[in-house]
């Protein structure tokens, strides 16, 4: 970046497919109009957030649920306001913008020679995603790979091709859970904690990372769990969501104590949240 560049001047993106996900999310397939910032932007971290642009309706910080390890861009979006409604009304071919990526992302480097265990409840899945692809493309770097992954019913489950993929795969488990069978489910019905109890389950605490997202009660009664498993909370990791206006570190509306979620997060250790006073 050079000295005269605008920090906050987006780029240009191209929408290219729209995918329903569940009940008012969805995925945008999207391609920066200019390949140098497409080359430029795929150095992201999984983890990483960047910042949506919706002409003429304002601006909002978004996961980023690709790998860099995939061809594709996209965001998982839920519609919960103005802004999100404005993307949500775009056909392909429509142009937005994007800056970023922004934040710490995982250190999926440091977790090398590591069991990854990932907790996700409804939407969480959103942020982990991007880490999950990430180590199944790397999976020599890593021991035993789990995926506990529950929502309310089968038809909220999100990335519903990637999960079953992910259950069939060899050298990685993945189990499922819902809090109300429909539609024909079979699988375990319970809170994503219920998968831990499941005979022939073990989830291994040493030399492990436990990643974690969900909604508050989910992850609180995770939380519980792993620690009475034996995990500690450096082990934990998580993701904090905030309104980051700026992204950069400037504006402060993503402060919390003494940390800014966009520059200094959005990924944190348990302790570290616990040390931020963030009442989860």
């Amino acid at each position: 970046m050079s000295s005269t560049e605008n920090i906050y001047l987006p780029k240009v993106v191209q929408l290219d497919r729209v995918v329903d996900e569940i009940h008012e999310v969805r995925t945008f397939v999207w391609h920066f109009e200019d390949p140098a910032d497409q080359a430029a932007f795929k150095k992201f971290r999984p983890g990483q957030f960047a910042q949506v642009s919706i002409f003429g309706a304002g601006e909002f910080p978004a996961s980023l649920p690709p790998s860099p390890t995939e061809n594709e861009m996209f965001f998982t979006i839920r519609t919960v306001g103005g802004c999100t409604a404005a993307l949500h009304r775009l056909q392909p071919g429509d142009r937005f913008a994007v800056r970023g990526p922004y934040g710490n992302g995982f250190p999926m480097d440091d977790y090398a020679g590591k069991n990854l265990v990932f907790v996700a409840g409804g939407i969480g899945l959103i942020p982990l995603r991007s880490c999950i692809v990430y180590a199944l493309a790397h999976r020599e770097r890593y021991e035993r790979i789990q995926i506990y992954y529950g929502a309310k019913t089968p038809r909220e489950l999100m990335y519903l091709p990637n999960l079953r993929a992910w259950e069939q795969a060899a050298g990685i488990e993945c189990q499922l859970t819902v809090d109300r069978a429909s539609d024909g489910w079979t699988g375990n019905v319970g809170v994503v904690g219920s998968l831990f109890k499941r005979p022939g389950v073990h989830v291994p605490v040493e030399n492990t990372v436990a990643f974690v997202c969900g909604p508050p009660v989910m992850f609180r009664f995770v939380i519980r769990d792993l620690l009475d498993m034996g995990f500690r909370e450096d082990q934990i990791m998580s993701t904090l969501e905030r309104y980051m206006k700026c992204g950069v570190g400037k504006c402060g509306h993503c402060c919390i104590g003494v940390a800014y979620v966009c520059v200094d997060g959005p990924v944190f250790t348990y302790e570290q949240i616990k040390k931020l006073g963030e009442d989860i």
